[in-house]
């Protein structure tokens, strides 16, 4: 976006209405599809620009997709994993960018460079702009750029949860040592992320149990965070009258072979339900060609049992949600957990495992297990399947607990009042 669109909506902002903030927020890689980090961006962005603020967004790929009134400032990157020219040889004018350089040469070696290189491509686009805007807001890059950008603007950082869970779910997931070294090198990004952490004074994150792992494995002083809980949009999922739900229909939103997210744990509880019932499960997303969730899926004898959608719209997902029995979330580790509030929001009973902040969400709203344990989670379906009253209750208690505490006005309401303590110390 260039200078003329900015100063028209600046100078209307400020005749307006004097307490409204230029914030710039800051996402290396946001896909508002999947993930929670993209869905974090769009919605919050959202509700800031609602409540009077003036919101741009600096992006890496892909498209973040935000509403039309919300400048986007995308940074030109290799995109290395764009899965459309995946792992691609740079051009030699590409190269002449030593942080493109510094990008190819960590994919080569099969690191994750984007949080570095963004915060890098960041503070570059930022150097000439710092004036425009009264805080800065990075969505969990934690990279040194910030560092750099910290001293010209007051700065404010969300870190979703601990990366260091990601990292040892992954090595642990595997056997071999090559895999293992692997896994740790890929995770390599983590040791700037966690010395970047300790500069900034207002860290917001989405949970107590975030908070406290953050804490702990970052080595960050409990006063710094400031504890902010995610909204889920509640214009978009909302229960749909007139769809009726679908007997022994089971929803999981999470297709992905991550360790974190506990697929293979929900694929072996249906194995074991199905010796029993006709269950179903409506997987929404599609898996990776030949990963460990295909391999299982083989294994177990579950193909006839399981629709994988492949990306679907926020309006079918909707959808499916309306015509499920119950939702299944197996992660055995979020720092907040946006598929257990939005599948509550539509009214649908909730089965989760107690895998960090998900009790938070869930409260005493949905059926709670261990994560990891795959019999824990089969004898909750078969006990929700097969009592449709209490399934009905449940998927009431939901409905109304997200409607009292996880609005997306409320989480903008209590980020703004970070960025005002951001900009006093700045001061």
């Amino acid at each position: 976006m260039g200078e003329d669109l900015f100063r028209p909506e600046r100078s209307k902002m400020r005749s307006g209405d004097p307490d409204s903030l230029r914030i710039c927020i800051l996402s290396y890689r946001s896909n508002p599809h999947c993930g929670g980090q993209g869905v974090y961006v769009k919605n919050l962005s959202r509700a800031l620009r609602e409540l009077g603020h003036h919101v741009e967004v600096v992006a890496g790929p892909p498209d973040p997709c935000l509403d039309e009134d919300i400048p986007v400032h995308r940074l030109p990157c290799l995109d290395l994993y764009n899965p459309e020219a995946l792992f691609r040889i740079p051009t030699l004018r590409e190269l002449t960018d030593p942080v493109n350089v510094w990008e190819w040469l960590s994919v080569c070696t099969m690191g994750f460079p984007e949080p570095f290189t963004f915060g890098l491509r960041a503070y570059r686009f930022l150097r000439p702009r710092f004036g425009r805007y009264d805080v800065v807001h990075d969505n969990q890059s934690l990279s040194y750029g910030l560092w750099a950008i910290m001293r010209h603007v007051p700065t404010v950082v969300t870190i979703h949860h601990p990366i260091t869970v990601d990292r040892k779910l992954a090595v642990q997931s595997v056997r071999a040592p090559w895999k293992k070294l692997k896994h740790m090198r890929w995770y390599s990004f983590v040791g700037m992320q966690k010395r970047a952490s300790l500069k900034f004074r207002r860290i917001i994150t989405v949970s107590e149990c975030a908070k406290r792992d953050i804490s702990r494995d970052f080595d960050i002083p409990p006063a710094r965070f400031r504890v902010v809980p995610n909204g889920i949009n509640l214009d978009l999922f909302r229960p749909l009258p007139g769809v009726e739900r679908e007997k022994d229909r089971l929803i999981v939103t999470n297709s992905a072979d991550m360790p974190l997210k506990g697929l293979h744990y929900l694929l072996r509880a249906l194995a074991e339900v199905a010796r029993k019932r006709p269950v179903r499960l409506t997987v929404i997303g599609t898996p990776k060609k030949n990963g460990v969730v295909v391999k299982l899926v083989r294994e177990l004898g579950l193909r006839p049992l399981i629709t994988f959608t492949g990306r679907v719209s926020d309006e079918e997902l909707v959808r499916q949600y309306a015509r499920a029995a119950a939702a299944v979330v197996p992660s055995l580790y979020e720092g907040f957990g946006l598929p257990v509030g939005e599948a509550m929001a539509c009214a649908v009973p909730v089965i989760s495992t107690t895998g960090g902040a998900l009790p938070e969400v869930v409260g005493d709203a949905g059926i709670l297990v261990p994560p990891g344990d795959s019999s824990a989670l089969a004898r909750a379906v078969e006990d929700l399947l097969g009592d449709p009253e209490r399934a009905q209750e449940l998927g009431q208690a939901g409905y109304r607990r997200v409607r009292e505490y996880f609005s997306w006005r409320r989480a903008a309401e209590k980020t703004v009042e970070v960025y005002r303590e951001a900009i006093n110390d700045h001061r």
